[in-house]
């Protein structure tokens, strides 16, 4: 797909953001939209999985066809066959007339099933039936039904874990699971962010012709390390508010900190309570990744130059040509000697594997911690060509620690 295609795509479905993991799904939805191929949207609520099913529909023969978003969650247990395969007249108390599902009237075109893992075990065995032959039966009645219907499921829970209690058929799992579109969730997508602020609040205040707002940039940074729990859904709200009850138009961290809702322990630890141990917890988790990449990539030198250790405990000498090559540094200092050979590192080796401890084993405690951090993150980036994704995945981390460590050390 062509920038300018899916600067198009964008605009007419207001989509906002540019990060590659979304363009990657509108790209997948683009590619599967004229197949019949069923689909499976996943991603955490609020991120904006409705889109999808929208763009597939849309880009598909069946765009003339009708459309039917059905929210599976949100209708009851005892009526979601009726609804979904309709019923006869007399099929239960109450059914005073036949009725036709969503699957009937639906022939030739749509059905989004969101939230469906919430579906109940007996609509998951009618649903594969219909995925796998078209079939389906009213209930209260005997007749089999065709149907000509393309399916695009979407869910916010692992279904990896839905199966594994139970909870979800295996069998409609890799049935809907034809294709996989993955949308990520806000706190991966620090770029976008501001982004979608200023649009959120600018449709505030010009619908009610209030003076739009501004983030100072401690707000700004504030914003980059929420979590964002609700992902859009929540960055939403929060505009609406801030654009709404704010009483000037410069928006600082603190003003900020008064509409998240703190009650969900998301806020970070810069902003957050210190005292945060879940928090400081998976920042150091985070931080510790990187150090260990380090490790492993210095292994090779450190065990070179144990061997140099060795040569002189052997012989009392070395050649001097082999230390300048393998560490020009040593050149202006003076001799090594046996009592100065690094043996250990100030850093919690709590927990970690026997491979860690062991390069760990040999790093020079008086290195800087943060050079060694920095140097690497800059050396990944530099061999993925400034892609922030396949450098987070090398070291380790996350895109949003990534963009935190980037900003902390002047990387970009």
């Amino acid at each position: 797909m062509s920038r300018e295609e899916l600067i198009a795509i964008k605009q007419r479905f207001q989509i906002i953001g540019d990060t590659p993991a979304l363009n990657r799904a509108i790209d997948i939805a683009v590619q599967v939209a004229p197949t019949d191929l069923s689909v499976l949207v996943t991603g955490e609520s609020g991120s904006g999985k409705e889109f999808f099913p929208n763009i597939i529909h849309q880009y598909s023969r069946r765009k003339f066809g009708p459309y039917y978003p059905i929210n599976c969650a949100a209708i009851p247990e005892g009526t979601i066959d009726s609804e979904l395969f309709g019923h006869e007249k007399g099929a239960f108390t109450g059914a005073i007339a036949d009725r036709k599902g969503y699957f009937e009237v639906a022939d030739g075109g749509t059905i989004f099933l969101d939230e469906v893992a919430e579906l109940p075990l007996p609509t998951q065995a009618r649903l594969l039936r219909v995925l796998e032959s078209g079939e389906f039966i009213r209930v209260g009645a005997s007749k089999v039904m065709k149907t000509n219907v393309r399916v695009v499921a979407a869910t916010n829970q692992d279904m990896s874990e839905a199966i594994r209690s139970g909870r979800f058929r295996a069998d409609l799992y890799y049935r809907l699971n034809a294709i996989s579109i993955i949308v990520p969730p806000l706190r991966e997508r620090p770029d976008d962010i501001l982004r979608l602020f200023r649009k959120f609040t600018s449709e505030v205040t010009e619908m009610y012709r209030m003076p739009n707002v501004q983030l100072t940039e401690d707000a700004k940074q504030l914003m980059l390390s929420y979590r964002w729990p609700g992902n859009i859904r929540e960055l939403k709200n929060l505009a609406e508010r801030v654009a709404v009850l704010a009483k000037q138009q410069e928006i600082t961290a603190e003003d900020i900190k008064d509409y998240i809702d703190t009650s969900i322990n998301t806020m970070p630890v810069l902003y957050g309570e210190l005292n945060d141990h879940a928090s400081q917890h998976r920042s150091f988790n985070n931080e510790r990744e990187i150090l260990y990449q380090v490790l492993f990539d210095m292994k090779k030198d450190m065990r070179d130059l144990k061997a140099l250790v060795h040569d002189l405990m052997q012989n009392n000498q070395v050649d001097a040509s082999r230390v300048s090559q393998l560490y020009p540094i040593y050149e202006e200092e003076p001799a090594v000697s046996v009592s100065t050979v690094p043996v250990s590192v100030e850093i919690p080796l709590k927990d970690v594997t026997p491979v860690q401890a062991e390069t760990a084993e040999y790093v020079d405690a008086s290195l800087s911690l943060e050079d060694m951090e920095k140097d690497a993150i800059r050396k990944a980036l530099e061999r993925h060509g400034g892609r922030r994704k396949n450098a987070a995945e090398e070291l380790n981390i996350s895109e949003r620690t990534l963009y935190r460590k980037i900003k902390l050390y002047h990387l970009d």
